[in-house]
């Protein structure tokens, strides 16, 4: 399995030597995910950057959970990593808003701790055919987000932009034939601009699968 992931991650990586990495503000964080889980019968997702080695992981052990846990390549929950809970708003009736809370590090059932983040699925019938995807915020209660998303996660093709709509982050899919393996929508790419968050980049992947898949 290691061996593959490794095969994975180089080959995705030879085939993007044109990405913006040599910016003035230093090189992008390439990771490359795999929409599978480690463990046998567990449904999640295995990250890995372009050395092969492993990053991130998430173990599912139910079918959509609504608590999802970010884990570091060893299983643990360290401090870069973050834990996605997610609820929905009913802000009118017949109307249903998906939002995600994003925490620091593992959240008990009788934790205090709050929120880093806030991500909330874009819901605008006035506007159907908007390539919004949904909002982040800064806080659980600000009114106005920090980053917006766009394009579309069902075809892994969306960015992360910030409020000067500069691009933090990208989902970008890749498909190729070499040797006999070929790369769909199970594995992709996610681009991360120096000073964004490379957690934070990986839960709002969690949460857009939830939200579109």
């Amino acid at each position: 399995m290691t061996r593959c992931l490794k095969y994975i991650s180089r080959k995705v990586h030879e085939n993007h030597q044109q990405e913006p990495d040599s910016e003035a503000d230093g090189p992008w964080t390439k990771l490359t995910v795999w929409r599978k889980s480690l463990v046998f019968s567990c449904n999640g997702f295995t990250v890995i950057d372009s050395t092969g080695s492993l990053v991130y992981r998430v173990d599912n052990y139910a079918g959509r959970p609504e608590e999802v846990t970010l884990m570091d390549g060893s299983g643990g929950l360290s401090s870069p990593c973050v834990t996605a809970r997610w609820f929905i708003l009913i802000k009118q009736k017949l109307r249903l808003v998906d939002n995600w809370l994003v925490y620091e590090g593992e959240v008990g059932d009788n934790s205090s701790k709050k929120p880093i983040n806030r991500v909330r699925k874009r819901m605008n019938i006035l506007q159907p055919y908007s390539n919004v995807l949904a909002h982040v915020y800064c806080g659980p209660s600000d009114k106005k987000s920090a980053y917006t998303i766009e394009g579309s996660y069902v075809h892994r093709s969306c960015r992360v932009l910030d409020e000067s709509k500069q691009v933090v982050a990208e989902i970008k899919r890749k498909e190729t034939t070499d040797g006999g393996v070929s790369f769909g929508l199970e594995v992709f790419l996610l681009i991360v601009r120096p000073g964004f968050s490379p957690s934070l980049s990986m839960a709002i992947v969690l949460i857009l699968d939830r939200m579109f898949v």
